[in-house]
């Protein structure tokens, strides 16, 4: 029987009484059907349990999600599933707007009637864009070898190979065997993203996403609609390059479900953090419109997520325009911009909050002292949260940037070595960082040497791309 990851039913049921517990949901009775049946939990790290289910339990399965999508959540008027957001367009924020202390008085972000002074230089903006693409890449490709792998296997790995406190590439070079047996590489991503193996940027959905977003904008403009999105997806996406998300709100389409229930119908990964990883495109394109990136993000997000979900997309995407406008600022100002522009009291503004003011309270601000942050990350979360569960990896990505001071390799290093969606965060972070860098160079020929300036995809049209045309190619898609 075909095993396909992401979509049984079976597979699903454990994954959404996970996502009710979180949500404050009361599903004790369905838990109880479902497990009296003989279901099991949700597979813990692969998108298929093991061995196939009878008819009779995935019969049982699709009754049991149907029901569970009838409980009403008590977080939904502060964690609303879609929602506009018109005040945050009229400049009214959900959250309050970062106080401007006195090193960032003199790089306020302009206001809309704000003279924002000569226009950049497009030299200058391409080098920008060339380091943001550069550094989504760079982080994705550290983080791949060890996707999957627990927070123990990463720092097993990276200590027995002299790369602790993480600062290179993972290699397996002079790997203790015995570690290597306890904890393996990423099956797929072991051939192309090791120090001694790498050669161009590798396949990952990571940067699939932004090269559909690319297509998208030259495609419809910024006007776009979710559907535009939904039939790019059927146009260019492979099925089996989507996941979790992703993969559901394929199925969905491919069923005749139209957006937003793409999202929602038996789709318990819809605040994972898929929807986060497309955020970048909307960002670059938006350089000082964190408002506008964030409502681009938004409906790009209603394809296949809902809450935390979304707002994952929008926190991204408004850090990243905060970062690419034309006022020298802080990493620090670009987090607390974010933040204002998705809901205050959402468990996604508390997890942001929880990774900076941990960050910051690390006395020491080494990359040693990170490990410390790390483990107060993973003690509130990784007990009851999946390890791409947009929650735990927000957090992260807030604390590996400030902890760094948006330093490009201490903020990826961060990132990765903090262990979950590594892969993501370090792309996320990379992007952010690369941009606040400011040109390739910044980043560091270690870096960006061994990707070769090509870019490996399914993406009809971009395989092989380089790099620099990528950030040309974006610019012309900005407004």
């Amino acid at each position: 029987m075909l095993r396909l990851t992401w979509v049984q039913p079976e597979d699903l049921v454990g994954h959404e009484l996970r996502q009710a517990a979180q949500d404050g949901r009361d599903a004790t009775d369905v838990e109880r059907r479902w497990i009296a049946a003989g279901g099991h939990p949700a597979p813990e790290r692969a998108g298929a349990s093991p061995d196939p289910a009878s008819p009779e339990l995935r019969a049982l399965a699709q009754e049991l999600l149907d029901e569970l999508a009838r409980l009403p959540s008590p977080l939904a008027a502060v964690e609303p599933a879609v929602f506009q957001i018109g005040t945050v367009r009229e400049g009214r924020p959900y959250g309050r707007q970062p106080e401007p202390g006195p090193e960032s008085e003199s790089r306020r972000e302009p206001g809309p009637d704000s003279d924002p002074g000569p226009d950049p230089d497009p030299r200058s903006e391409t080098e920008r864009l060339h380091a943001a693409w550069l550094g989504r890449a760079v982080g994705c490709v550290l983080g791949k070898p060890v996707e999957k792998l627990p927070l123990d296997g990463i720092r097993a790995i990276a200590r027995d190979t002299g790369n602790w406190p993480l600062g290179t590439w993972f290699t397996e070079r002079d790997l203790d065997p015995r570690i290597a047996a306890a904890y393996p590489w990423n099956r797929r991503s072991r051939p192309t993203s090791l120090a001694e193996n790498i050669d161009g940027m590798p396949e990952d959905d990571d940067l699939n996403y932004p090269l559909l977003g690319l297509l998208l904008l030259q495609r419809h403009g910024h006007d776009f609609t979710t559907g535009d999105v939904a039939k790019l997806w059927l146009d260019e996406l492979p099925a089996a390059r989507t996941f979790t998300a992703e993969r559901i709100a394929y199925r969905n389409l491919l069923d005749g479900l139209e957006p937003p229930h793409t999202a929602t119908h038996h789709n318990p990964f819809r605040e994972w953090i898929g929807a986060q990883i497309r955020a970048d495109i909307f960002g670059w394109t938006h350089p000082g419109d964190p408002a506008k990136a964030a409502e681009l993000a938004r409906r790009d997000a209603m394809l296949s997520h809902t809450a935390n979900g979304v707002y994952g997309e929008m926190f991204v995407a408004a850090a990243i325009a905060h970062a690419a406008g034309p006022a020298p600022t802080t990493v620090h100002e670009t987090l607390a911009t974010a933040l204002a522009h998705i809901p205050p009291d959402s468990r996604y503004a508390r997890a942001i909050r929880f990774g900076t003011e941990t960050a910051r309270a690390e006395p020491t601000g080494t990359p040693a002292g990170f490990e410390r942050v790390v483990d107060a990350l993973h003690a509130r979360y990784a007990h009851d949260h999946h390890w791409v569960h947009v929650l735990p990896n927000a957090a992260l990505l807030a604390a590996a940037l400030t902890h760094a001071d948006g330093d490009f390799t201490g903020s990826i290093c961060r990132a990765v070595s903090g262990g979950w969606d590594t892969d993501s965060n370090g792309a996320t972070a990379g992007s952010i960082a690369g941009l606040l860098a400011g040109s390739p160079g910044a980043l560091g020929e270690r870096w960006t040497v061994p990707l070769k300036n090509r870019l490996a995809t399914t993406v009809g049209g971009f395989d092989g791309i380089g790099f620099d045309e990528l950030a040309r190619l974006t610019l012309e898609a900005r407004a």
